[in-house]
């Protein structure tokens, strides 16, 4: 019988270099785009708010605030061939796993604190 991490690293698709990832966490995601027929790396940064699954199936969903203060979540895979590199840009302090209490915060209260290592 094969071990599951066996199974898990035969998958083509799974990253050897995957950053240490947490709730809180300021990310760059850097994604490839398709428009038709040409190709293009879009940057989306913002706030890791949730990480789930675990393996090849591993997600995290980052939210940053776009124009007019609209808040956007979006949901990565994080082996996904379309993401070419996550790049952190700071971790900050937190004592929960889920930070949906971001959504009903703005301006200096969505801040969180800059963890010391």
């Amino acid at each position: 019988m094969a071990n599951a991490v066996d199974l898990i690293r035969s998958i083509e698709n799974v990253k050897e270099e995957v950053p240490n990832l947490a709730p809180g966490d300021t990310v760059k995601v850097h994604v490839r785009i398709v428009e038709g027929n040409r190709e293009r790396v879009q940057v989306f940064q913002g706030v890791v708010i949730r990480i789930r699954g675990g393996g090849i199936n591993r997600t995290f969903t980052v939210r940053r605030i776009a124009s007019h203060g609209v808040g956007v979540e979006r949901t990565f895979l994080l082996h996904s061939p379309r993401i070419e590199k996550i790049e952190v840009l700071r971790h900050a302090h937190v004592r929960r796993a889920k930070l949906y209490f971001l959504r009903q915060r703005s301006g200096k209260s969505a801040r969180l604190r800059e963890r010391r290592d």
